[in-house]
């Protein structure tokens, strides 16, 4: 199998597990109403996995440094592949919570361990591109994974979604195990080295950018089922529908984003795309009750929220390029901190508020991110203001 391929079967992995993660929000009321428990709880769901994702693969990474890729990738897609069979067939709320925390683990090595294999079999000055093409996998979860895990759920168990990917885990064991070879360890980066960047507070703050971004978007985004169910008053087929839109939507928002970023610059991407997003959530709360509005509003924030994603990775690689490794990583950790906060705060608004408040209170997270863009761009201005006079009295 060329090299090409060997990257597409790595983004078809990146497309299952990106899959077991979203899926929660496409079927919350699912869930909720198999297992008897609040929406709130169903919620948790998705803090649960986030929060293990985030503290547990760099755990397991560090101890398993020196295994070869291939071993690594096989044994963390056939935990995964255990934990997405025992959500199929276990009963009962905490059972399945124990499932989601091995899925997470599996999910992790799965997506990094990926990662890393394409960066080593991409042709020479291709790896950012092979690196993308992984990415997208994700993307693509939100696009087709989460509206066709909505229609099975419907249309028999939202726990067949769960034994699909299972299934379509043991074919991938399957094909990795013909296709891809084996490569070398890498030496694990010490903890240390990696929390040291974070005494630089421009880095910190860019960080802090992607958890509010991400986490505003979150606690609307987990109860977006339920919600456009309830509040505005979708049917199961037009739901479905609004899913697989949101999902073009990130898609179109993604790409655009990188071509802004490219044309505009980091700054002016970041700060319309944000605004942009934080104003969509607050029109989704006035315009609750009008479904045509709300399908509109719908592509409008997945088009604005995602155009954020691939600026703010390429802006933490730009302000430490001799880390940029390192802050890739602290930001995948900080997202999946960022979902898990979100899922928690959006439980509590739901519970303690409403379920329509959950689109402002996430406009507040996302308009504290945009705060911060404009806070550290004008700090970031002052010192190289600085530093040019510096010079000239010099």
């Amino acid at each position: 199998m060329s090299k090409t391929w060997q990257i597409y079967v790595l983004a078809l992995l990146s497309f299952l597990v990106g899959t077991s993660e979203f899926i929660i929000a496409g079927i919350l009321d699912k869930i909720s109403d198999t297992l008897h428990i609040s929406l709130v709880a169903a919620g948790q769901l998705i803090t649960v996995f986030s929060l293990v994702y985030a503290l547990g693969t760099p755990v397991i990474m560090a101890f398993t440094s020196g295994w070869n890729r291939r071993k690594l990738l096989l044994f963390g897609l056939s935990l995964f592949v255990i934990a997405n069979a025992l959500a199929f067939v276990m009963p009962g709320f905490g059972l399945f919570i124990s499932a989601r925390v091995l899925m997470a683990l599996g999910a992790g090595v799965v997506v990094v361990t990926s990662l890393s294999i394409a960066a080593v079999i991409a042709p020479q000055g291709k790896q950012a591109s092979a690196i993308a093409t992984v990415i997208t996998g994700f993307t693509a979860a939100l696009i087709v994974g989460v509206p066709l895990g909505r229609m099975l759920a419907a249309a028999y168990d939202w726990k067949v979604v769960f034994g699909g990917i299972a299934a379509l885990g043991l074919l991938a064991i399957v094909v990795i195990s013909l296709t891809i070879p084996a490569f070398k360890g890498e030496a694990s980066i010490p903890l240390r080295k990696q929390l040291a960047l974070l005494k630089n507070p421009k880095l910190t703050l860019a960080l802090a950018v992607s958890f509010f971004w991400l986490g505003g978007y979150s606690i609307a985004y987990t109860y977006i089922s339920p919600y456009l169910l309830t509040i505005t008053g979708m049917g199961e087929k037009t739901l479905s529908t609004a899913l697989f839109a949101f999902g073009i939507a990130s898609l179109v928002g993604s790409k655009l984003g990188g071509f802004s970023t490219d044309r505009w610059g980091v700054q002016r991407t970041l700060r319309s795309g944000m605004l942009l997003h934080m104003i969509t959530l607050i029109l989704l709360t006035l315009a609750a009750h009008s479904p045509s509005v709300v399908f509109l509003l719908l592509l409008l924030w997945s088009f604005s929220a995602w155009s954020s994603g691939p600026t703010q990775q390429y802006n933490l690689v730009a302000l430490a390029p001799e880390s940029s490794g390192i802050m890739l990583s602290l930001n995948s950790s900080v997202m999946q901190l960022a979902m898990a906060g979100g899922a928690g705060v959006g439980g509590v608004v739901v519970s303690q508020v409403s379920l329509t408040s959950v689109t402002w209170i996430g406009a507040i997270g996302v308009g504290i991110a945009l705060a911060i863009t404009i806070l550290s761009s004008r700090q970031s201005t002052a010192a190289d203001d600085k530093k040019a006079e510096a010079l000239q009295h010099a």
